[in-house]
């Protein structure tokens, strides 16, 4: 199963993930957050409220209890042409 490993952030509401799998990409969170702003998404679109980002259990979190599942966000990067893997 796809876990997530590392993140960084890289720029506004813009995090480079690392995956279990070797992988990495830029997701940008921007389209998910004002789309259709929830109660949980809404106060994200705060850079120093999306700056409080982490990973539990292997999962994209936020302190506000918003949880993102890390194989979606791959799946994103994927078809988005976005992730790439370190050479060996």
């Amino acid at each position: 199963m796809i876990k997530i490993t590392a993140l960084e952030l890289a720029g506004d509401h813009r995090l480079k993930l690392t995956f279990s799998d070797g992988s990495t990409g830029v997701w940008n969170a921007y389209p998910l957050f004002a789309g259709r702003p929830t109660v949980l998404t809404e106060p994200l679109l705060q850079p120093s409220e999306f700056s409080r980002a982490f990973i539990e259990a292997g999962a994209l979190a936020w302190p506000n209890g918003l949880e993102l599942a890390p194989w979606t966000l791959h799946q994103e990067l994927k078809e988005g042409g976005l992730l790439s893997r370190k050479a060996a």
